[in-house]
C-alpha cells in the first residue's frame, strides 16, 4: 500500500499531526507512505525538519490566499504531476486546510480514493474563519471515509448528514504527541507549575480560569503560566493582573513546545467547548497531569488516562480541581511507560484496515 498523507496548513498542530501519521504508516510492513506539506510550514524551520516528498506552495496572508484561489485552476497540471510521481493507492487528509480542493480535484481525476481525519465538525464559539468550514464541508462530502477523533465529533458529523450512502464514518482517537523525554513532574524542586497554552480564544474558558484563580486568592500553592496567540480580551487582562500568573501573549513556535511541556508539571484545559485536544495529547505523552473540563470530546479522550482529572466547566469546580491537582502532583507517582510511537502505528493500522 502507498498512502499519501497531506496537510497544507502552515502553522499549528496540522503539520505535526501529518508528520506523526506518516511516521506511523512507515512502521507498517508493506507500506510506503508519501507526505505532502505546505512549503511554508513552520515545521520546516524547526531543529529537526521532517522528510517531505511534496512541498506545496500555499499562501502567507489573506491576499496570498485570494491569489492562490485564483490561480488554482492553472496549477492542475502541476498537482497531477506530483500525484503521478507519488503514485498513491489512497490519500489521507491529516487535517483540513483552505486549499484542499486543489488536491481533491486531482485525486478525482486520477480516481484515487481519499479519507479525511476530522478534528472539528463545527466552528468553536468565538473562532474566526467560519468560512473554513464551508470549504471543509466540500472536502468531507467527497471523501470515501471520514475518521472523527471522538464520538462528539462523530455525532456532529452525522447530524449534518455525513456518513450516508457509500460514505463511511469510523471513529478513531487522538494519539499522544511526544517530543524528547521530559523530566518527571516536580523535578525542578519548586512549587507545582501549571500550564495553559494554545489558541487563546473565548471557548477556551479563560474567563473561567481567571474566576477560579480569583476564588483561590493570592496564597496559591502553584505557579500558573498562560501562553499562546489570540485576540486581546478582558479575560487576558484579568489573567495578566493576577500575581500568580505569567502571561505570554504571542504565537509559540514548534521548537518552543518541548520546553513548555518540560517546564510544566500539569496542563490546565478550562474549556467551555471542545472536540478533543491536541494540547491534552502532548501532556499525556509527556506524563504530565491534566486538568480538563468535562465538555465535548474531552471526557472520552482522557477516559482511563493516568494523571488526568476532569471537572465541571464552572469556576468553583475548576478552583477545586486546581487545588486537588497541586496536591496530587506532590504525591509520589510511578513512572509511566512511553507509548506514543506505538499509538501512532496502531492509528495508521486502523486507517489501513478501514480501506
Amino acid at each position: 500500500m502507498k498512502p499519501l498523507i497531506w496537510h497544507w496548513g502552515r502553522r499549528g498542530a496540522g503539520p505535526l499531526f501529518a508528520v506523526r501519521l506518516a511516521q506511523g504508516w512507515a512502521q507498517s510492513q508493506g507500506v510506503t507512505p508519501s507526505l505532502s506539506l505546505a512549503a511554508g510550514a513552520e515545521i520546516f524551520s524547526s531543529a529537526n525538519p521532517p522528510d517531505c516528498d511534496w512541498r506545496e506552495p500555499t499562501y502567507g496572508g489573506k491576499l496570498g490566499y485570494a491569489a492562490q484561489l485564483l490561480i488554482s485552476p492553472f496549477l492542475r497540471g502541476r498537482t497531477l504531476r506530483h500525484l503521478r510521481e507519488c503514485a498513491p493507492d489512497i490519500a489521507i487528509c491529516a487535517m483540513p486546510a483552505l486549499l484542499d480542493q486543489r488536491m481533491v480535484t486531482a485525486l478525482r481525476q486520477l480516481r484515487i480514493p481519499y479519507a479525511v481525519i476530522v478534528h472539528d465538525a463545527t466552528a468553536h464559539p468565538g473562532e474566526a474563519l467560519h468560512f473554513r468550514f464551508l470549504r471543509q464541508n466540500a472536502l468531507l462530502r467527497g471523501a470515501h471515509i471520514l475518521f472523527p477523533l471522538t464520538s462528539h465529533v462523530e455525532a456532529n458529523l452525522r447530524a449534518q448528514g455525513f456518513g450516508a450512502g457509500a460514505q463511511r464514518l469510523q471513529k478513531l482517537w487522538h494519539p499522544p504527541i511526544s517530543f524528547s523525554p521530559a523530566p518527571p513532574p516536580l523535578a525542578h524542586g519548586g512549587r507545582p507549575r501549571l500550564l495553559c497554552f494554545g489558541r487563546l480564544l473565548p471557548y477556551k474558558g479563560l474567563d473561567l480560569l481567571a474566576d477560579a484563580l480569583g476564588l483561590l486568592g493570592p496564597a496559591q500553592p502553584f505557579e500558573v503560566r498562560v501562553c499562546g496567540d489570540g485576540p486581546p480580551s478582558a479575560e487576558l487582562g484579568r489573567l495578566r493582573a493576577l500575581p500568580s500568573v505569567t502571561l505570554e501573549h504571542r504565537w509559540m513556535a514548534d521548537d518552543e513546545l518541548p520546553g513548555l511541556i518540560a517546564w510544566a508539571d500539569a496542563l490546565v484545559l478550562p474549556y467551555r467547548e471542545a472536540s478533543q485536544s491536541g494540547i491534552a495529547a502532548l501532556g499525556v505523552a509527556a506524563g504530565r497531569y491534566v486538568l480538563a473540563t468535562n465538555v465535548g470530546g474531552l471526557p472520552e479522550q482522557l477516559a482511563g488516562v493516568p494523571r488526568a482529572h476532569l471537572c465541571a466547566p464552572d469556576a468553583d469546580s475548576i478552583a477545586a480541581g486546581l487545588t486537588a491537582l497541586a496536591a496530587a502532583i506532590r504525591q509520589p507517582q510511578p513512572a509511566l511507560p512511553a507509548r506514543a510511537a506505538q499509538d501512532w502505528s496502531a492509528f495508521a493500522q486502523s486507517i489501513r484496515a478501514a480501506f
